[in-house]
């Protein structure tokens, strides 16, 4: 009763004062809706936080899982090495690889770092020979995959064959050393596009990927963007393989901000009205009915404001009558999820759109919130759309109830998750993939768990100590080594490795595990041991290995860490290449190699192999080195190598003459010049055997014999062939010359001696002795002029020195001035002070004496004699031109005999037919010509070839 008294007082006083009332009344509101607000706020921006997070994380999933299908390809990439360091089969596997992986845009092989292999080749041609390890713009980079001895994707970066991408490396040792890179690339478009980058909502998000320029350290980033980065926009995440920065930016960040404005505001002027109402009501009791209508119409505008919110949510409500399960009130959203209209979705229940196969449990949760067990529950489920499409949904269902606390109705909401549940069967196809190129591969795979060796190995404290203490240890120190071989755990095993072994399973490979440990192993058991203790990551050797069965295999063991368990060791994937087969192979080849070699080597002779079509060389003996000074690597180093040695008077037709008969199939053989490395000649015979296969020429093979003597020989033989023959025809000619004219002269004498014998008187015997001595001079004449002759032809060792032309033909002027001031004849110079000639000097002399006083002797009688001397070039040969505009020579009569011995073709008496026949010989003799061009009664013009 006391209570009801007080509650009677309080309502009495808030009535009596209704201004307090109302403020009372707008505070209380003003903080409940302000309140209201800032939780919805807070809601609404934890929902889309949790929902760029998921996104995001589907996006980085995507990502990181093609940058792990990248490290497996290099990983097999790096397993094409033997070694020697040379990549085999890289085509035909690189090939696969890209066929297996269609992310990937090419693969390539970087010894040393250069840019060697590359699949395909076609398009990336550009990057070849590429030294990434000097490249400013790409070294920090590489640098940093072979510090942390493990995969680095560098980039996005512009590629040198064009476009912009990333390129993973992984460092590859070889013996314990650095042999370079195994690398993917993979283009930034594609790497998106498998990454399912543009199927985000881009009406609300923006994605970004960035990372700091390793050069200047300052972050870039690689897609365009158009909303500014704030502290509250975004969520970010990071791939520390390639050190990149993933975003997701809210492009509608400010709406929520807008309305939790507009909602504090709506809140408080709402809170306004209810304080006015109280005010009016207490104010004036007689309006409360007024009041009480407006109320109900601003109740009845909020319903519709209700409606409006439930028709367009951003995800799907629906009111549904849990015993029938059809749908009282359903939303636009809801049913553009399905595809129906509301009409539509009205006739229909949630247990006719439920994929079949979720239905079971979805009733049984309905089950439950009807009996009470559940106040509400969650689950992912299907729906079938009206296409017949199956979508995947987040549904959250609560029970609507009345006073009494009994459900009337539920509500549920759903979120569309199909692109996430495509995302998750995309990872779980490629761990699937993954797992089957494990389980599939050719090669011998096993996965094994050290990391209890590593912890024992701290315990006998020989981590980071010296190798060699290490070693020592473990060989003295047998039972250790084997509890070490002991603590090894086979997590899995692929088929190919239980047939190495011979065995049927994994836990027949774990019973026979240590028997299979034997001494043959041992040593090369203990560099693992040591590879651990020095903190290595990758381990290659070769061993031995016995199987189930007793019998021993050579093997080819890379021992690998997984990304990610460096420190525990927890998880190693061991491949094991059974090399037995190659191993015997190669001591049978290498002792048939060696035979073969020292029979090569013994061949006087240079054998060789080459490529039917382009003859680019395949094999060439050491012999190539004694006989042109070349070593095999140099000659086999360049694919033009032969050709480009060859003579270059040779080239054309030895080339020509090859290919013809190449393609003909005829064996063949051939001489030509090739240039030593010394800049010498050598004389080569190549005696070539065609190799024919499907009928069709492929290689060449054959044998370069030096024939470089014989060649000087027969050359030295031709000489002297030439010198005979040539000496043969003057001794035939100067016999002539010798029957005719002595016979001439002695029967000249002979006919005076028998005159003088019969002379009648002593003054006819006289003047017969007068013509006996005339005809003696003649012969000494004759007899003079055929010992120059003589001493001509065979004056061997001339003497040849520099001469200066113009002062010979200034000295021959002057001995022949009193002629040429008796003819009044004009003599013609156009020959240079420094015309230089390499002659012998009395010849010079005879010469142009001989000549330019012939021209004198020969003058036309009707004009005055003119003489014209010049100096030229012609083809690299000096030519001395004499001309005169004397009587001339008919050539046409006598132009074989212009230059014979005794031959004139004028009544001068003074032509006695010597010196023109002197002058050839001379010139002959010097190793030049001489030419004659003449017109008669117009003049003569002779060319001397000095050289």
């Amino acid at each position: 009763m006391k209570d009801n008294i007080k509650w009677s007082k309080l309502t009495n006083w808030f009535i009596v004062k209704p201004k307090l009332t109302a403020f009372i009344v707008f505070l209380i509101f003003s903080i409940l809706f302000t309140y209201i607000a800032f939780q919805k706020y807070h809601i609404e921006k934890e929902n889309k936080r949790i929902e760029m997070i998921n996104t995001l994380k589907v996006l980085h999933q995507n990502i990181e899982q093609s940058l792990k299908n990248c490290y497996t390809t290099t990983l097999t990439l790096a397993l094409t090495i033997n070694d020697d360091g040379i990549p085999e089969d890289f085509d035909l596997i690189g090939k696969q690889l890209l066929q297996s992986n269609p992310s990937i845009e090419a693969v390539q092989l970087d010894p040393k770092g250069i840019i060697r292999y590359i699949y395909p080749m076609k398009g990336n041609e550009a990057a070849l020979g590429l030294n990434i390890l000097e490249s400013e713009n790409l070294k920090k980079e590489a640098y940093k995959s072979i510090i942390s001895q493990k995969m680095y994707f560098a980039g996005p970066l512009n590629l040198k064959q064009g476009g912009q991408g990333i390129v993973g490396r992984l460092p590859v040792y070889l013996n314990n050393e650095f042999w370079g890179f195994s690398a993917v690339i993979i283009k930034l478009d594609k790497l998106l596009k498998t990454a399912r980058v543009n199927s985000i909502d881009r009406s609300k998000y923006y994605f970004q990927i960035s990372k700091k320029n390793p050069i200047t350290q300052k972050e870039v980033y690689f897609l365009p963007q158009k909303v500014k980065m704030t502290s509250h926009n975004y969520v970010l995440s990071t791939i520390p393989d390639g050190e990149w920065k993933l975003y997701l930016i809210d492009k509608e960040s400010n709406n929520l901000e807008s309305f939790l404005s507009i909602s504090i505001t709506f809140g408080i002027v709402l809170a306004f009205t209810f304080s006015m109402l109280t005010f009016l009501f207490l104010r004036k009791p007689a309006e409360l009915q007024f009041l009480v209508e407006k109320q109900a119409a601003k109740l009845i505008n909020s319903e519709i404001k209700f409606k409006t919110i439930f028709d367009q949510a951003a995800i799907g409500i629906a009111n549904v009558d849990p015993a029938t399960g059809k749908f009282l009130e359903i939303n636009n959203k809801f049913c553009a999820l399905l595809g129906y209209t509301q009409k539509e979705m009205k006739e229909k229940t949630f247990q006719s759109i439920t994929f079949p196969d979720d239905l079971e449990t979805d009733l049984k949760n309905v089950k439950k919130m009807e009996n009470g067990i559940i106040n509400q529950y969650s689950m992912e489920k299907r729906y079938i759309t009206k296409e017949g499409k199956i979508i995947w949904v987040n549904l959250n269902v609560t029970p609507l109830l009345n006073q009494n606390n009994n459900q009337i109705s539920a509500i549920s909401i759903v979120e569309d998750i199909t692109f996430r549940k495509e995302n998750e069967e995309l990872i779980k196809k490629s761990e699937n993939h993954f797992k089957s190129l494990f389980d599939d591969s050719p090669l011998p795979l096993r996965e094994e768990d050290f990391s209890k060796v590593k912890l024992f190995l701290e315990e006998l404290d020989l981590m980071n100590k010296d190798p060699k203490i290490v070693k020592e240890y473990l060989t003295k120190n047998q039972e250790i080594t084997n509890k070490i071989h002991s603590l090894i755990e086979l997590i899995n095993v692929n088929k190919a490795c239980l047939k190495l072994y011979r065995v049927d399973t994994k836990e027949e490979l774990l019973r026979v595990k240590s028997s299979l440990f034997n001494t043959t192993s041992f040593n090369d058991f203990i560099d693992q041991i040591i590879a651990i203790t020095q903190n290595k990551k990758i381990v290659k050797l070769e061993t031995v290995v016995k199987d189930s069965q007793g019998k021993y295999r050579y093997i080819h063991l890379l021992w690998n860490v997984i990304i990610g368990y460096e420190n525990s060791l927890e998880r190693i994937i061991v491949f094991n290449e059974d090399v037995t087969k190659r191993k015997t192979a190669e001591i049978t080849i290498l002792n048939s190699q060696k035979r073969i070699e020292s029979l090569i080597n013994t061949i006087d002779g240079i054998v060789w192999e080459c490529d039917a079509i382009t003859f680019e060389f395949t094999f060439i003996s050491k012999k190539v080195e004694h006989i042109l000074g070349y070593s095999a690597n140099e000659w086999l180093s360049s694919t033009t190598f032969w050709m480009d040695h060859i003579h270059p008077d040779d080239k054309d037709a030895v080339l020509q003459f090859c290919t013809d008969q190449t393609r003909q199939g005829l064996d063949h053989n051939f001489e030509y010049r090739m240039i030593a490395k010394n800049g010498t000649l050598v004389w080569l015979r190549d005696i070539v055997n065609i190799i024919i296969k499907n009928g069709k020429p492929v290689s060449l093979r054959g044998i370069m014999i030096d024939i470089t003597k014989t060649k000087e020989i027969e050359t030295e033989l031709n000489k002297s062939f030439d010198l005979v023959s040539e000496q043969n025809k003057r001794l035939l000619n100067f016999s002539y010359i010798v029957s005719h004219n002595l016979r001439s002269h002695t029967s000249n004498i002979s006919s005076l001696t028998g005159l003088i014998e019969t002379a009648d008187n002593e003054e006819e015997r006289d003047e017969m002795i007068h013509l006996l001595k005339t005809a003696s001079n003649s012969l000494n004449e004759t007899l003079a002029n055929l010992n120059e002759v003589v001493n001509i032809q065979t004056n061997i060792g001339l003497v040849t020195e520099d001469l200066n032309l113009k002062e010979y033909i200034d000295n021959t002027i002057t001995v022949l001035d009193g002629k040429i001031r008796e003819k009044d004849a004009q003599i013609i110079s156009s020959v240079g002070e420094d015309v230089i000639i390499n002659y012998n000097p009395a010849y010079l002399e005879s010469i142009l004496f001989n000549i330019i006083s012939n021209a004198i002797r020969y003058s036309h009688k009707d004009r005055k004699p003119v003489i014209s001397i010049k100096y030229s070039n012609e083809n690299n040969k000096k030519i001395i031109e004499i001309s005169d505009n004397g009587i001339g020579i008919d050539l046409e009569k006598n132009g074989n005999k212009v230059f014979g011995m005794y031959k004139t073709f004028s009544n001068n008496p003074d032509s006695k037919g010597i010196g023109l026949f002197i002058t050839k010989n001379q010139i002959d003799a010097m190793g030049g010509s001489i030419t004659i061009a003449s017109t008669p009664g117009e003049g003569t013009t002779f060319k001397i070839r000095v050289s």
